[in-house]
C-alpha cells in the first residue's frame, strides 16, 4: 500500500504503507503532501529535539524570504488563535510562555483534578452501562475530557455545550490541505471560542476563582518581569481543550477498537485490574502500562510537521532550508529498529518510550492530565462490576489522517 492520506482504506490502516516506507529509506520525498515522510523512531525521535527545524519559520523569516506564500488574510482569526499557542511557538517566545503556564499548570494542580476525574468516569460509565451500551465514543470518550478541561479552566456547566464542536472545527485545520469549508468553520469557531474566553477572562480579572484561567493571570516571572498577554492566555486555554480533547477521545476509542480485536489480551487485562482492587487513583500498574501500549499500537496523532530552518542531513538526503518534513508518529511507534515485535499488541510492554506525546521542547504539557483521564477511562469500563463490552458493528474512521480517529463505536454490555 502506498503513503495515501486522503485515501479511506490507508486512514483505517496505514500501518503496512510504514513499513514499505522504513525499507525505501529514512527520508521519502512525497510528492502528493510536498513534503519529505520521516519513517524511522531514531529520525523522528532525533528531529523533534533538533532546533533546526521548527514548528513555525515566522521568528527568524518572513514569508517571502522563506519561499513561502502568507495564509489568505481571512484565516488570520485562526492563525493569530494558532501562533499565540505552544504548540507553534518557538523560542523564546515559546521558553518564555511555557514557563508562565507551567507556573499556573502545576502538578499539585493535576493532582487535584483526579477526584473529579475519576468520579466523572465512573458517572459516564454507570449511565452507559443502564442504557446497555451505544456509542462508547460520544458517551462516555468524548464527554470526559472536555468535562475535565471545563473544570480545570473554571467553565460554568451551562456554556460547556460548545466546546467540543469549536474543538473540532479548529482542529480541522491541522490535517493535510484543509479546503475552504474546513477553513471557514475554523476560523468562525476561532472567533466565537476567543470572544467567549476573553470575556470570561475578564471576570476572571474581577473576581479570581480556584481555577486554570485566573491561576494564568496571575502567573509571573519574577526574572523577566513578565506576564501573560490576554492573546496568550486564550491560546494556552484553547490548546489545553484541543490537544486534550482530540488525543484523550482518539486513544480511548481507537484502545478500545484495538482491545476489542485482541480479546485474550482484553480478558487477561479485565483479570489483572480485578486483582488489583479499586483501579482509581490509586490504579494498577498493570493498567498504565497497558494504556501506554495502546497509545504506541495505534497512535492518535499520526503526524507532526515541522520546517526546516537550516539545511539537514537525514541518512543520505540533504533536506534544504524551507523544506517541510512530516514525522510520522504512528509509524515511528511501530519501527522494529526500536520495538521487539512492534506489530504485536503486548500490554505488559515495559520499554515502550512510544513518541505519542513527543519530545523536546514541544513534548505535551497536558501528558500527567492525559494520563489521569485515561486511566481513570479504562479503569472505570475494566472494573469488574461492568459487563463486558462487545462489538455491535465495526466502526468506520473519521475524514483525515493527521488526527486520526473513528465515528463512532458502537457496544454493548
Amino acid at each position: 500500500m502506498d503513503f495515501d492520506p486522503w485515501d479511506t482504506a490507508f486512514v483505517a490502516d496505514p500501518y503496512p504503507a510504514y513499513r514499505t516506507l522504513r525499507e525505501r529509506g529514512r527520508a521519502v520525498w512525497c510528492e502528493a503532501t510536498g513534503q519529505w515522510l520521516i519513517p524511522h523512531y531514531a529520525d523522528v525521535s532525533a528531529l523533534l529535539r533538533d532546533r533546526r527545524l521548527g514548528r513555525t519559520y515566522l521568528h527568524r523569516f518572513g514569508h517571502e524570504e522563506f519561499g513561502r506564500s502568507a495564509p489568505p488574510p481571512e484565516h488570520e482569526p485562526f492563525h493569530v488563535l494558532n501562533d499565540n499557542g505552544l504548540l507553534d511557538l518557538e523560542d523564546p517566545a515559546h521558553a518564555r510562555v511555557r514557563r508562565l503556564v507551567a507556573k499556573a499548570f502545576t502538578p499539585r494542580t493535576v493532582e487535584r483534578l483526579a477526584p473529579a476525574v475519576e468520579r466523572l468516569a465512573r458517572e459516564l460509565t454507570a449511565r452507559f452501562v443502564a442504557a446497555g451500551g451505544g456509542d462508547l465514543l460520544g458517551a462516555v470518550a468524548e464527554p470526559l475530557p472536555v468535562a475535565v478541561i471545563a473544570e480545570l479552566l473554571g467553565i460554568p456547566e451551562e456554556d460547556r455545550g460548545p466546546l467540543r464542536p469549536w474543538s473540532a472545527d479548529i482542529c480541522g485545520m491541522y490535517e493535510l490541505n484543509p479546503g475552504p469549508e474546513s477553513a471557514a468553520r475554523a476560523v468562525r469557531a476561532s472567533l466565537e471560542f476567543s470572544a467567549y474566553l476573553r470575556d470570561l477572562i475578564s471576570e476572571r480579572r474581577r473576581a479570581p476563582g480556584p481555577d486554570l484561567i485566573s491561576a494564568l493571570i496571575a502567573a509571573h516571572d519574577d526574572e523577566e518581569g513578565g506576564r501573560l498577554s490576554e492573546q496568550e492566555m486564550i491560546s494556552t486555554c484553547v490548546l489545553l481543550l484541543n490537544a486534550g480533547h482530540e488525543a484523550t477521545v482518539n486513544t480511548t476509542a481507537n484502545g478500545w477498537w484495538t482491545l476489542l480485536r485482541h480479546p485474550d489480551a482484553l480478558a487477561r487485562l479485565r483479570a489483572d485490574v480485578a486483582a488489583a482492587g479499586s483501579p482509581g487513583i490509586g490504579r494498577p500498574e498493570k493498567l498504565s502500562t497497558a494504556v501506554d501500549e495502546l497509545m504506541r499500537y495505534d497512535t492518535p496523532l499520526q503526524m507532526f510537521e515541522r520546517w526546516v530552518l537550516d539545511d539537514i542531513q537525514v541518512g543520505d538526503t540533504l533536506i534544504p532550508r524551507g523544506a517541510e518534513v512530516a514525522l510520522l508518529f504512528g509509524s515511528a511507534n511501530r519501527d522494529p529498529a526500536r520495538f521487539a515485535r512492534p506489530d504485536e499488541l503486548d500490554l505488559g510492554r515495559t520499554d515502550n518510550p512510544h513518541l505519542t506525546f513527543g519530545a523536546g521542547i514541544h513534548y505535551c504539557l497536558g501528558a500527567p492530565l492525559a494520563r489521569l483521564e485515561l486511566a481513570a477511562s479504562f479503569g472505570a469500563l475494566l472494573d469488574p462490576a461492568v459487563p463486558p463490552l462487545r462489538l455491535v458493528r465495526e466502526p468506520r474512521w473519521r475524514d483525515g489522517y493527521v488526527i486520526r480517529g473513528l465515528r463512532e463505536l458502537l457496544v454493548a454490555c
